[in-house]
């Protein structure tokens, strides 16, 4: 049976398509679309069960897209010849569509729901990270899953001036600004991105030109819909609700949360422990013989609790802890607190502490990428990490979960704008930050923490990079909000806005925004991000107290690198035949020396563990790879000799031949006597046979002539 298919097409501000397809694949599931853009195609599904689950008080939702190497032609690296476990990648991106959906769907669907991205053909020229979105939130337009989209995200980026959606990654390359937008027809819900130091106008521009391109995407998919039939959604019950019983709480309940709310207590544990026993003291007020649903008292009390401490902000201008909306937590900081690594820094906002170390490697330490999309090799490298003691929870130590992918790379992005480029950079660069307490922005104390242990480890970085978590508390009704700078941990829960900056002096390095209410206009969003500014700079303030920039040298023990820049024709003999040169180097001298060609250069690195090693191997290096000049004088030795002379190694695997009657003034009849093999001797480069290369040398113009003997006339 031929099955009906059905096409939609939009095109992008530079007349590039995206057609999105549905009824011809995985028609099994609740959802199935495939979306194209040039050859790069994506195919989304989506499947949701009938019943919620039982007891949940959320959206029991997945979101996995995955990479088939076979849409870029490839075969999976390493001894498994298969797909399996997500790249860090793979999680990135399905944190982008996790997010972009997420808040759309109704609070009381708790019914399990799985979202699926395949990529099945790949191409550069349309990167699939931008359009990743789309096709989930198209699969959910065609399903009857309750969902209040339709969304779409772009890539936006600015090269050479000019905004571009979705660019190649040739292009993208090349941009000051790079965004992942995704939004609604009326609203923004996600950003995530990075930028070269860019003011906050330049980034509110990005955001409107990406949600221009989004709206023609929206639009396609509701029509879409139509044509599927999709447009009734299914009905469902997934809570149990007591309205009498939630308006009793309200009334027994509200003035003594709104009252604990009040008493700005800075300690988290004590805020939890108060708001806990008003709850507890309420339960064991009730009759023994009560019936009361107690789950369902909890989800009105988490209401209450909520509904009371933005209330406190919203009408007295007083969070949580006490601050007011622009206030900093207190900062504390050091570096150098360990002595074994190349660079450490603890970094303190409040009840928020990094760890963050650095670590100089080698070239042979670089991070191999092994992607259908992306490969290659990556010199910076940032873990985060987060253990259940820095909450005071006991948690499973299993690896790193999606949360630390994403926390980790938004730090990475932050600071990777002002490390030295890679042709100047010769180490491979690891900070690991280790998240000791949280109540927070971590990845935003992941940033300072990597700033302050990359200038105390000597990195040159261009300048210092701190980062703050914004938020922001409204009311629909009023028309009232609160923008909060530095938020806590309650706050980021309670809040429509989890908004993290990061940038240096000159501007924004990076960021990460997630909005969870409509209506945001772009006039609040400049205003947020001007409070950031304030904010960040601030904290950057408190950290050049502890240090302004970076060491002049490397700690003692941080391993020495260099890198010399060489001719392609000089790498086989830096090398040598089967590897013998460059083997010999490294045993001698103790260092490590690693070659490859780069743009039709040699480019020759090499790491010791002190100068002594480093000069050794670099003075090898540049004389293997030194000209020969002719009239100069080098120290040789003696390698060989033969009856008509000797051959002498000049330069480190060079070789000329220092004739008999180049030796001495005087006549020598025969060689027996006069070098040894081994003698070290001064040459002087006379002559290079033009047609051989050979090299000719010459000992008795560096002696001092014989006088010539005075004669008799003959009469």
């Amino acid at each position: 049976m031929t099955p009906t298919v059905i096409t939609k097409s939009c095109a992008l501000p530079d007349g590039r398509q995206i057609t999105i397809e549905t009824g011809k694949l995985a028609r099994q599931a609740d959802g199935a679309v495939v979306l194209r853009m040039g050859n790069t195609m994506l195919l989304a599904t989506v499947v949701s069960a009938q019943e919620g689950v039982e007891g949940a008080d959320f959206l029991p939702l997945s979101v996995d897209y995955q990479e088939k190497f076979a849409a870029t032609g490839k075969v999976p690296g390493g001894f498994l010849k298969r797909e399996s476990k997500l790249s860090d990648y793979e999680v990135l991106i399905s944190r982008l569509v996790d997010r972009a959906i997420r808040p759309l769907f109704p609070d009381d669907y708790h019914a399990e729901t799985q979202v699926i991205i395949y990529l099945i053909s790949g191409d550069t020229t349309a990167l699939p990270d931008g359009l990743a979105a789309f096709a989930a939130s198209a699969a959910l337009s065609v399903s009857d899953i309750p969902f209040n989209g339709p969304i779409s995200e772009v890539r936006v980026a600015r090269i050479d001036g000019k905004f571009v959606i979705n660019p190649s990654l040739a292009d993208k390359e090349r941009a000051d600004i790079d965004l992942i937008v995704a939004a609604s027809l009326d609203n923004i819900l996600m950003v995530e991105g990075e930028m070269k130091e860019v003011s906050e106008d330049d980034m509110l521009e990005a955001l409107k030109t990406a949600h221009e391109a989004i709206k023609v995407q929206c639009e396609v998919q509701i029509e879409l819909a139509k044509a599927a039939g999709k447009t009734e959604k299914r009905q469902y019950s997934h809570e149990n609700n007591d309205e009498n019983l939630k308006e009793e709480l309200w009334k027994a309940l509200y003035e003594k949360t709104y009252s604990h709310a009040r008493q700005k207590l800075t300690n988290k544990k004590l805020r939890s422990e108060g708001f806990s026993k008003i709850l507890e003291d309420y339960l064991a007020s009730l009759p023994a013989e009560s019936t009361i649903d107690k789950d369902l008292v909890k989800r009105y009390y988490h209401d209450i609790q909520k509904k009371a401490a933005r209330n406190l902000v919203l009408d007295e201008g007083i969070r949580l802890d006490g601050r007011s909306t622009r206030e900093i937590r207190p900062i504390w900081c050091e570096v150098d607190y360990l002595p074994a690594p190349h660079g450490s820094s603890v970094f303190t906002r409040g009840e928020t502490q990094s760890l963050t170390t650095v670590t100089l490697g080698t070239k042979l330490d670089e991070q191999m990428i092994d992607g259908a999309m992306l490969s290659g090799s990556s010199k910076f490298i940032l873990h985060y990490n987060f253990p259940g003691f820095s909450t005071g929870e006991v948690k499973p130590n299993r690896g790193p979960g999606r949360r630390e992918v994403g926390h980790g790379n938004l730090a990475l992005r932050a600071l990777k704008q002002v490390l030295p480029p890679d042709t100047e950079n010769p180490y491979t660069i690891r900070v690991v930050s280790d998240i000791l307490e949280s109540n927070g922005s971590s990845s935003m104390a992941t940033v300072c923490a990597g700033t302050l242990a990359l200038m105390d480890a000597g990195v040159p970085i261009s300048g210092p990079v701190s980062g703050i978590a914004m938020g922001m508390i409204s009311d629909a009704k009023t028309g009232k909000y609160a923008i909060l700078s530095d938020i806590l941990g309650d706050e980021d829960h309670l809040g429509d806005m989890d908004f993290k900056v990061t940038g240096t002096e000159k501007g924004i390095t990076a960021c990460q925004m997630d909005l969870k209410v409509e209506g945001l206009t772009y006039d609040v969003l400049k205003e947020a991000l001007n409070q950031a500014k304030e904010g960040r700079l601030h904290i950057l303030n408190e950290m050049k107290k502890v240090i302004t920039e970076p060491r002049p040298d490397l700690k003692p023990h941080a391993p020495r690198a260099q890198t010399l820049i060489i001719d392609k024709e000089m790498i086989g003999a830096v090398i040598g035949p089967g590897g013998k040169i460059i083997q010999d180097i490294q045993n001698t001298s103790g260092a490590t020396v690693v070659i490859e060609e780069v743009d039709n250069k040699g480019v020759v690195n090499v790491f010791a563990n002190d100068k002594t090693s480093m000069d050794a191997a670099l003075k090898r290096i540049k004389g293997i790879v030194a000209i020969p000049e002719v009239g100069q004088v080098y120290d040789g030795k003696v390698k060989s000799i033969m009856p008509f002379g000797a051959f002498v190694e000049f330069m480190p695997g060079k070789d000329g031949l220092l004739h008999i009657s180049e030796i001495k003034w005087e006549r020598l009849e025969k060689m027996e006597g006069v070098l040894e093999v081994g003698e070290e001797i001064k040459v002087k480069l006379i002559e290079v046979d033009k047609k051989t290369g050979k090299f000719r040398l010459s000992r008795k113009v560096l002696l001092p002539r014989p006088p010539k003997k005075e004669t008799t006339p003959t009469e």
